[in-house]
């Protein structure tokens, strides 16, 4: 039987129990015993070694008669730790394929319905131009603080993230007759392309979040596609100007600007 990933009410990808049970080809008389070890082991899960905890890593499926098999919904990931800490024969290949699965998610290449709505949510947010350098300097605080506190090579790297540099963009002014002198990389996108200030803004606060540079790109290429469809205005609120409209999440803005610690989720997850 082959292993299926299936999309729960909420978007995320998850397998059943009683499918991954049968794709590892293990005894179906110990079902019950070895669902029981498996919500109760202790795993090796990317937040930490733990117990899975329920409606996070699992959930209770409920079936017509819940009296001939209890089933739940696994996270990828869960059912990629167990499969590993089987004694199925198969065992590899699943938790190979899991594994493959789970780098998808991680990296964007399978986007959500959730985390497409947290990328039109994140897009509002960053039309604020306090927003998105809010979200630079912590997305450098974060990179100081894996490169020892040197911040030497930030500019380097970030361009190398982004996929510009200060001079391709001053490059571009000078080719349609502006000039680029003493203007940043901000006033430059504002004017060849405003919306790339709000994929950068997504992707520097994803980032600072502690996600990974492709799955931060493909969320900031999304934002951009909303910010383009719903012609948004950038608004430079550091003058004051009374731009909070309803349609932005004011709630998202307060969490984005007190981001502390890697890896704190805000009140609008991103993932």
């Amino acid at each position: 039987m082959e292993l299926q990933v299936l999309i729960s009410k909420k978007g995320t990808k998850v397998v059943t129990a009683t499918n991954l049970h049968a794709a590892l080809q293990l005894n179906n008389d110990h079902y019950a015993a070895n669902i029981k070890r498996w919500l109760g082991d202790i795993y090796g899960f990317s937040d930490g070694i733990r117990k899975p905890e329920k409606m996070k890593d699992f959930a209770t499926r409920k079936l017509r008669d819940q009296a001939i098999m209890n089933d739940y919904y696994l996270s990828v990931e869960l059912a990629k730790l167990i499969s590993l800490n089987s004694k199925s024969k198969v065992k590899q290949k699943y938790a190979k394929w899991l594994s493959a699965m789970e780098d998808k998610i991680e990296d964007g290449e399978l986007l959500t319905q959730r985390q497409v709505l947290s990328a039109l949510e994140l897009a509002k947010a960053m039309s604020l131009m306090s927003s998105q350098i809010t979200c630079e300097r912590k997305h450098l605080k974060r990179y100081e603080s894996i490169n020892g506190g040197i911040a030497n090579n930030w500019w380097k790297y970030r361009e190398s993230v982004l996929g510009y540099s200060t001079e391709k963009l001053k490059d571009r002014l000078r080719r349609i007759g502006i000039n680029a002198q003493s203007k940043s990389q901000r006033q430059m996108l504002l004017i060849l392309d405003k919306y790339e200030t709000i994929r950068t803004g997504v992707i520097d606060f994803l980032m600072a979040m502690g996600k990974g540079d492709q799955y931060a790109r493909n969320m900031g290429d999304l934002a951009k596609k909303w910010a383009e469809e719903l012609q948004l205005e950038i608004h430079d609120d550091r003058k004051g100007q009374n731009i909070f409209s309803t349609t932005i999440n004011t709630d998202l803005i307060k969490e984005l600007r007190q981001i502390k610690d890697v890896g704190r989720r805000p009140a609008l997850q991103a993932s």
